[in-house]
């Protein structure tokens, strides 16, 4: 039994540009402190919402991958 070979030149990194981290949608605080790896308590959610306040959008943008 063989094992399938990647094609030659198909070991690239994604551009920026095509990584997509939300679905489009509106990030709430909950999103920012999950995807921070916080807990989700009133203090954690206030400092979300400062963030989301601040960077928009690109609050979530910034903690994920």
């Amino acid at each position: 039994m063989s094992t399938a070979q990647p094609d030659e030149g198909t070991d690239r990194a994604t551009p920026d540009a095509l990584l997509h981290t939300r679905t489009g949608t509106e990030v709430t605080p909950e999103d920012v402190v999950l995807a921070a790896g916080r807990d989700v308590t009133p203090k954690n959610l206030e400092w979300a919402k400062r963030k989301i306040e601040t960077e928009g959008v690109a609050a979530l943008d910034k903690l994920l991958p």
